[in-house]
């Protein structure tokens, strides 16, 4: 991910509406939220919803599929994972145990079940 792509990604994602629906998303995993579904969730109107989840879309930090008659919605966890990656490339000047769980890849996110 370039700089340009990481400023339109944090663009999107500073407005609390498309906030909420990528974090939606994210916990929805790749199944998805339909649009009606993640409308009822945010409180938005349809045409509202529309110019978020479209501008989410053109971040690349959500993809749409249909599914007979809906739209699903899903986090682009690769979108995502480069946004992180951007942030932390450079993680103090080449001393990535600083920077702890950001470097421990899915460890920091989906952690282990405690039975495992």
């Amino acid at each position: 991910m370039d700089q340009k792509q990481a400023v339109t990604a944090f663009a999107a994602l500073a407005q609390s509406t498309r906030l909420n629906v990528v974090r939606l998303l994210v916990k929805a995993g790749q199944e998805g939220m339909a649009a009606g579904a993640l409308k009822d969730a945010v409180g938005a109107s349809s045409s509202n919803l529309s110019f978020h989840l479209k501008e989410l879309e053109h971040a690349g930090l959500i993809h749409s599929r249909r599914q007979s008659r809906s739209i699903i919605y899903s986090a682009s966890f690769d979108g995502l994972s480069e946004l992180i990656r951007f942030l932390t490339e450079d993680c103090c000047q080449g001393h990535p145990e600083v920077c702890g769980p950001f470097t421990t890849g899915s460890k920091f996110c989906c952690p282990e079940p405690e039975n495992a």
